[in-house]
């Protein structure tokens, strides 16, 4: 179990720095309420890695840094950078899920219980970018939408 938690503080890391490259494509291309988005979804992301470091020390475990892939650094348009970050929630529910299964398979009921926050997390997460993506659709090629909608992420708190 300590190593598969250990693998998701890797993903944690990994999912801080495409919502950091994410950020950076939006400041590049005048989405600065977008790119704000992101980086405040970033700093979650990290937030969620010490949740994970901070349970492995107390369970007696060892957390080891592992190396991070470098993200995707191009999209093709705003919609495009929101559809990517949905579909990188979706992948990390699945990983939230395997862990949780694997708890199970373990009895690993402190772990299993830990975890349940994580799930509750990733309902809300996949919720807020699944609303953006569709926000993004319904206001296609309007500029003026776009540039509404952008105002109101950088709002995030």
């Amino acid at each position: 179990m300590n190593d598969k938690l250990n693998t998701q503080i890797q993903e944690e890391l990994y999912s801080a720095y495409l919502y950091l490259a994410m950020a950076a494509w939006c400041d590049e291309e005048s989405w600065t309420g977008s790119a704000h988005w992101f980086r405040k979804q970033a700093q979650e992301e990290i937030n969620h890695a010490m949740k994970f470091y901070h349970y492995i020390v107390e369970k007696g475990g060892r957390a080891i840094m592992e190396a991070i892939e470098k993200p995707p650094v191009e999209w093709k348009d705003l919609l495009a950078v929101f559809e990517a970050a949905y579909e990188h929630e979706l992948t990390v529910t699945k990983r939230i899920h395997d862990l949780v299964a694997y708890a199970r398979e373990v009895n690993d009921y402190a772990t299993e219980q830990m975890l349940q926050w994580f799930v509750a997390e990733q309902v809300e997460e996949e919720a807020q970018t699944f609303e953006i993506v569709q926000k993004l659709k319904k206001i296609g090629e309007s500029n003026s939408g776009k540039l509404y909608l952008d105002g109101k992420l950088g709002k995030r708190e």
